[in-house]
């Protein structure tokens, strides 16, 4: 695997945002950036067509003015690009089978920026293993001065029914190099069998959650061992999983959550949770992909 941060470019307000946020992530990790934009190349018995060709050096045009704002902006940043002739999916999920992380540009609200208005980058969030970050326009739409990123807390869901260490990892070592607050949350809801007790007794409920927030202390302490400058905050909420971190973003500077890897013949999917976020979270979001 190559040490880099890759960020997908279509020309959009909200893919130059990504590109700048993985220029600062890879800043911030002493990696190399490598922007790409990914389409088929329309040909004719073999021949490019006049209009592939002019789209193909808008491509290039495209990928070298944002190397150079973004070199401009990061002096000491090694930056490299490339054109990636083929299926945009494909394309995409190849580069970030062999790079730290994948990071698009994000219209929320039903689409992911990219090259088929949608369609590519939700499938490349469904299908690579490697961590994908989504990046709003209104992030950083506009060059600002300085590096790395806003000093903000990260947020996390956690699921503390099944193992997650890649999830864990990914955002201990992330809270380590920014020095931020980790808050970290797991939400519940009562079974239906106990759908009337909490009220009639709320010693049931509290129990319930002094028991929970006892697992999820239990699930992080080895991390939070591994990692002592890393300042955490716990919380157990009960309500569903996605409304409760969508209540709770607000001044988040990244978003993460975890997606489980299904090698089904039906194919991969990112859960409801992950999907709430992806389409509604203002902050940038993070899918890690963990079995």
């Amino acid at each position: 695997m190559n040490r880099r941060i890759v960020a997908g470019l279509d020309g959009s307000t909200e893919s130059v945002a990504a590109a700048r946020w993985a220029a600062r992530e890879a800043e911030l990790r002493e990696v190399p950036l490598h922007l790409v934009h990914a389409e088929e190349r329309e040909t004719s018995a073999g021949v490019p067509v006049t209009g592939a060709d002019v789209r193909h050096q808008w491509a290039q045009n495209l990928l070298l003015e944002t190397s150079e704002s973004l070199r401009g902006e990061h002096p000491g940043l090694d930056i490299s690009t490339e054109w990636l002739d083929g299926l945009p999916t494909a394309s995409l999920i190849g580069v970030a089978a062999v790079s730290d992380m994948l990071v698009l540009g994000s219209r929320g609200l039903g689409s992911i920026a990219g090259s088929v208005l949608g369609s590519v980058g939700m499938a490349a969030v469904r299908t690579t293993e490697r961590p994908v970050v989504l990046v709003r326009a209104s992030e950083d739409g506009t060059a600002r001065s300085g590096s790395g990123h806003p000093a903000r807390d990260m947020l996390m869901g956690v699921d503390i029914s099944r193992p997650c260490d890649r999830l864990l990892a990914f955002a201990f070592e992330e809270a380590s190099r920014r020095a931020c607050t980790l808050r970290v949350m797991h939400s519940w809801s009562a079974p239906p069998v106990l759908g009337y007790a909490p009220p009639l007794y709320p010693g049931i409920g509290r129990e319930a959650n002094r028991g929970i927030a006892a697992a999820l202390h239990d699930l992080l302490a080895p991390w939070q061992h591994k990692f002592p400058s890393v300042h955490l905050v716990e919380r157990v909420t009960v309500g569903h999983p996605a409304q409760e971190l969508l209540g709770a973003e607000d001044g988040a500077g990244i978003v993460i959550v975890g997606r489980r890897i299904r090698r089904s013949v039906f194919g991969a999917h990112i859960g409801p949770v992950a999907h709430a976020l992806i389409h509604h979270a203002l902050a940038p979001v993070a899918v890690i992909a963990h079995d």
